[in-house]
């Protein structure tokens, strides 16, 4: 039993595993983590943007601070603390190997949150990611552990529960262990969408066939789908909902006939952080970027490993003959087995003209592809990097802005994702003085969007890694950031206040370090969601005069201070 279950996790074979290993699953062994009747606002397999949804987003009634208890008996292995992300969790260890993992909290049990809390302290950090000793903090299957909130990348009141294999950290669908949730409601077909796989997923826009529900399942308008291409593959929008819950969560399963053939199958059972990025070789990357809807491909990319997907003839990609009418299934199914069927008929008709092969270099998966910029600018992509085989542009424009200090470099497209980085290296300005270089960022743009890295330099070039494409210039950063206290100001008497409140602003969005020292010693300001720092008056400040430091650094290395003053 262990080896199988070795290599299932290598192989992802989720159909496999689910058929021949049972005991991953364990019903009954787990309590749901609320006192209150499970409703989800999210699901396992759920489709985000760059990652899969890892577990199950449970309703607390759109209210904070409802009780959250320990899903089985275990003990408390790890805490986490972020601004964004989980914001505040708690992983729990079960003697039967897996892990519950509880996030978007407030307060923990009162002696974790004093033990955190002297963490904090010791480390001079808010943020922690803690390690537990195994007998610290030993609980049982129902025992209060938190107060639910709405904490880190949160955007309204809920749990976000996942169970996790605690050797190997792969998450697995929570709903599978047999929790109370009523579900009779069959997933909804919205759209299919089919792609000419003679040509890069990325270098073309889907054919995309309405969809009809009848007493007898969906069908296509029209029912019989011609196609140019003699090579096709599909891809669906539909959603899922629970008994009694108007929300649109995610779909368990899909799977694709040929005839009476089972081509392929996707699955979401079990998914590991290390891929859940892969998300974006799942879906139609492209028609999402540009604003389209979530389309899930029923074919796996080339550059897409430890898939979702279970392939059973070739990668989901059907060859056509012409004139020859092929008979299509797709199955949608959830969780409880609810399925929902469409029915279509595909038919090839070559087209008058062949098709012209692209002339420009292609970039594959699976191979180191060294870009073509110009003499200052050079780009790379990873073995790991390109997920179907694309066309990467490039173009070189001037900029009117004086703190500039390049050209700007505009490499792909950002509708192509990527699964590693990209490593942009640019050549700046002859007049770019060296000393000025431990002040200078590289910024990468696409439509709105903005972000900035400190570089490296290498003999003269400044080096940088991002996850999109886009366009990149170098930029230099003399403007410190801005300390702006909130509802307060030095020398005032905050008796009465319950908190001190200060937010940073900086001119390209980018704080790095904030340090705040009461009376010369370190003090815990929050900082949840990145938006303001807030310290709650604790123990740490007693009755008296006493003097607040802020200190700031920006991604360049600008830095500020300032010092308030106030009595208590």
């Amino acid at each position: 039993m262990r080896c199988i279950f070795i290599l299932f996790l290598l192989t992802g074979s989720h159909s496999f595993a689910q058929e021949h290993l049972p005991n991953i699953y364990p019903k009954g062994y787990f309590i749901k983590p609320l006192n209150i009747p499970a409703s989800l606002s999210g699901n396992f397999g759920e489709l985000r943007p760059n990652h899969y949804h890892m577990g199950l987003d449970f309703k607390t009634n759109h209210v904070q601070n409802l009780p959250v208890h320990a899903a089985a008996d275990g003990y408390v292995a790890r805490v986490k603390i972020e601004p964004f992300g989980f914001g505040r969790a708690i992983y729990i260890n079960h003697p039967n190997g897996l892990t519950t993992v509880y996030a978007h909290l407030n307060v923990f049990f009162p002696k974790l949150e004093q033990y955190v809390k002297e963490q904090q302290y010791k480390l001079e950090s808010w943020r922690v990611y803690l390690d537990i000793p195994s007998g610290m903090f030993p609980v049982k299957k129902g025992a209060f552990i938190a107060s639910s909130g709405n904490t880190g990348g949160s955007q309204g009141p809920h749990l976000h529960f996942e169970i996790r294999n605690t050797a190997t950290d792969t998450n697995l669908n929570p709903i599978l262990f047999g929790f109370p949730i009523a579900d009779d409601v069959p997933p909804v077909i919205q759209r299919l969408a089919v792609y000419d796989r003679n040509k890069s997923v990325y270098e073309q826009s889907p054919k995309m066939i309405a969809v009809k529900k009848t007493v007898r399942g969906y069908i296509t308008v029209p029912s019989v789908i011609t196609v140019s291409s003699d090579k096709v593959s599909f891809a669906v929008g539909s959603y899922d909902a629970q008994t009694g819950s108007a929300n649109h969560n995610g779909i368990y399963q899909g799977i694709l006939y040929d005839g009476s053939e089972e081509v392929i199958r996707f699955t979401m059972d079990t998914i590991s952080y290390y891929d859940t990025r892969y998300l974006n070789a799942h879906i139609d990357y492209k028609t999402k970027a540009g604003g389209g809807p979530y389309l899930q491909h029923l074919s796996e990319l080339p550059g897409y490993t430890n898939s979702v997907y279970s392939l059973r003839k070739g990668n989901g990609i059907l060859s056509l003959t012409e004139e020859t009418v092929r008979n299509i299934r797709i199955e949608i199914k959830d969780a409880a087995n609810n399925t929902a069927v469409l029915n279509f008929k595909i038919r090839y008709q070559p087209p008058a003209t062949k098709p012209v092969p692209p002339a420009a270099k292609m970039y594959y998966p699976f191979m180191v592809n060294v870009g073509e910029g110009s003499e200052d600018c050079e780009f790379y992509i990873g073995e790991r990097g390109l997920y179907d085989a694309v066309q990467i542009g490039y173009r070189r424009s001037a900029s009117a802005n004086p703190v500039v200090v390049s050209d700007i470099h505009t490499i792909g497209d950002d509708y192509i994702p990527l699964q590693e980085g990209l490593v942009v290296r640019i050549k700046p300005d002859s007049g770019l003085l060296q000393d000025k270089r431990n002040r200078v960022v590289m910024q990468r743009f696409a439509g709105t969007k903005k972000e900035i890295s400190k570089p490296e330099w290498q003999n003269g070039w400044a080096v940088g890694k991002f996850n999109s494409f886009g366009s990149f210039q170098l930029v230099l950063d003399e403007t410190a950031p801005e300390i702006i206290p909130v509802g307060f100001k030095s020398g005032q008497n905050m008796s009465k206040a319950r908190r001190l409140m200060v937010t940073v602003k900086d001119n390209l969005g980018g704080i790095k370090n904030f340090r705040a020292e009461l009376d010369g010693k370190w003090i815990r300001f929050t900082n949840d969601k990145a938006r303001n720092f807030i310290y709650i008056f604790d123990e740490h400040c007693t009755p008296g005069k006493h003097s607040l430091k802020i200190s700031v650094a920006d991604e360049a290395g600008n830095t500020a201070a300032q010092i308030f003053t106030f009595t208590r």
